[in-house]
């Protein structure tokens, strides 16, 4: 028995697939931790594989070349140095398990299996993995230490399996995406368990994007009377050392660097940011392309490019059309000038004139109508695609989820891209997000500080700029009104009699159901992006393109 302990929380970005990276990482992780001082090393959910590592984890190969890593990784603990606990896919008696793994004394010296599947919004892992058995604690050094993975920790069988059978400390290792309230959530469940088993509870999480998934990391330990005892940074990877004794038959944990968190619209502005760093780098691109409007999506999203990779890897391009405003214009110039990215300027006129004259016959005796809109948008679909292609950068799209929801986008025009940062950003919190990073600007953001966005691009009506003095309010409710609707739509799933009786015009509900349910089609091609809410498109929220119900509406 001991009465002294200490572990390191190891808060890593993994790469799903790049296994020997992740090793390596995970490696350098137990140096650095050594160093320190600490015994036990805790890393997060999958730590070896990356996660969520979908349908990648079924391959043989895979499974594989992660047993003959951990296995390889497991010897080199026959040192004095800590022991390690990692994530990792493993095959038990043939079946496919999510676990963590005690490595220590030159082997795998416990494995347990996550108990708790999650198959909700974006987890599918009843899919890949199969559930584990109830675990008992594991012994390490003197002390018990109950193992959990995850979701795991979300319901309170497992603690209290754990806690029965005489666990000491609990150890959570996560990979937990963010979300808005997600971290209020996090130390919801934890302090539930804490409660309820008596026990102090560490926490580790991932950090890093992960196509649309970032992972916050935020760790954190709580002592067995709930207190927050010590919590990581968020958004960085980090190594942090916490001091454990053993007081009156209950670990404690010394109280050590509790970072603090940080306020929605800048924890959301982070996600944005980390999302594209670890999208464009992890999938080795040089850069990315984006048009440049002179509206506020295509300001905020250049911003965000900026600030994830530098100026020097964001190439922004102006496409004017007879339509194009003096205004739109210098705004986009001063835009570029200001977050200091390269902007071109190539005029579409030559391709709508091309356009009219080859579609003249075909077209004779109808109007114009949205279909010489959608033009101009796919020609500058076109356009982004073919710089893309040869110059390397990644197309990076600026819709953002306002228009999304209702269809108010242009497939393979504006809709035309790699990747999203603005995908689950309503147009309201487009605004609170340019006000607010012309005020901020995070330590690890590349760009410049102070204004990054002129004002006029943040006051002026919204546009297309398809037509002569087209606003978006010509087509939709205004955005305060169709962002409260489309809330209650998406995330809460209420009747338009419900959304009615809060205050909303009933046939305007009516109209924005109607047309987020007709817009499907659109989001199935959309490119992925950054999640940021509890229900984004995609993953979390799958509707079927053909769909005849109505309601009651």
């Amino acid at each position: 028995m001991t009465d002294t302990l200490s572990i390191a929380i190891a808060q890593l970005n993994p790469t799903v697939g790049k296994i020997a990276a992740n090793i390596d990482r995970i490696r350098s992780a137990r140096a650095e931790a050594a160093n320190k001082g600490a015994e036990l090393v805790v890393t997060g959910e999958l730590s070896v594989s990356g996660y969520p590592p979908e349908d990648l984890v079924l391959k043989k190969a895979y499974q594989e070349t992660i047993r003959v890593a951990v296995e390889g990784l497991a010897k080199e603990t026959a040192d004095d140095g800590p022991g390690i606990v990692i994530g990792a896919p493993w095959v038990i008696d043939g079946k496919l398990y999510n676990c963590a793994l005690l490595l220590d004394g030159g082997k795998i010296s416990a494995v347990r299996a996550k108990y708790e599947l999650p198959n909700y919004g974006v987890f599918d892992e009843k899919r890949v993995f199969a559930a584990g058995p109830l675990p008992g604690p594991i012994p390490f050094r003197g002390v018990r230490l109950g193992l959990m993975v995850c979701e795991d920790m979300w319901f309170s069988e497992l603690t209290e399996c754990l806690e029965e059978s005489g666990a000491e400390i609990l150890i959570v290792i996560n990979g937990s995406p963010f979300e808005t309230d997600k971290l209020d959530e996090r130390l919801s469940y934890a302090v539930a368990r804490v409660t309820e088993s008596g026990l102090p509870l560490l926490y580790t999480n991932l950090v890093g994007g992960q196509d649309e998934l970032v992972f916050d990391g935020a760790s954190f330990v709580l002592g067995a009377d709930r207190s927050l005892r010590a919590r990581a940074c968020s958004w960085q990877e980090q190594v942090m050392l916490t001091h454990w004794n053993r007081e009156d038959n209950t670990w404690v944990c010394a109280e050590t660097e509790i970072e603090r968190t940080s306020e929605v619209i800048s924890a959301t502005y982070r996600a944005m940011v980390l999302g594209l760093r670890d999208y464009v780098g992890k999938n080795d691109f040089p850069g990315v392309v984006l048009g440049m409007s002179g509206g506020i999506d295509s300001a905020l999203s250049a911003a965000v490019a900026v600030d994830a990779l530098g100026a020097d890897r964001v190439h922004c391009i102006m496409m004017p059309s007879p339509y194009t405003s003096h205004d739109s214009l210098d705004d986009a110039e001063q835009c570029a000038g200001l977050i200091g990215a390269k902007l071109d300027n190539i005029s579409i006129e030559p391709v709508m004139a091309a356009f009219n004259d080859m579609l003249a016959p075909l077209f004779a005796g109808h109007g114009t109508d949205v279909t010489e809109e959608n033009i101009q948008s796919r020609a500058r679909g076109n356009l982004l695609m073919a710089v893309s292609n040869k110059l390397g950068a990644m197309v990076l799209t600026t819709g953002n989820k306002s228009e999304m929801s209702v269809g108010y986008a242009t497939l393979y025009g504006d809709m035309c891209g790699g990747y999203s940062v603005l995908k689950d950003i309503y147009k309201t919190d487009v605004f609170t997000l340019s006000h607010w990073r012309n005020e901020n600007r995070p330590d690890d953001c590349f760009g410049p500080e102070g204004r990054v966005i002129p004002e006029r691009i943040i006051t002026k009506p919204p546009t297309a700029e398809l037509k002569p003095n087209q606003t978006d309010q010509d087509t939709l409710p205004p955005y305060e009104i169709l962002d409260g609707i489309l809330k209650y739509l998406i995330e809460e799933e209420l009747s338009v009699d419900d959304i009615a009786a809060k205050g909303f015009e009933r046939e305007t509900v009516r109209r924005v159901w109607r047309m987020l349910d007709l817009a499907e089609y659109k989001r199935r091609q959309a490119p992925p992006g950054v999640k940021t809410t509890r229900r984004a498109f995609g993953r979390d929220r799958r509707y079927p393109i053909t769909n005849g119900f109505r309601g009651h509406i």
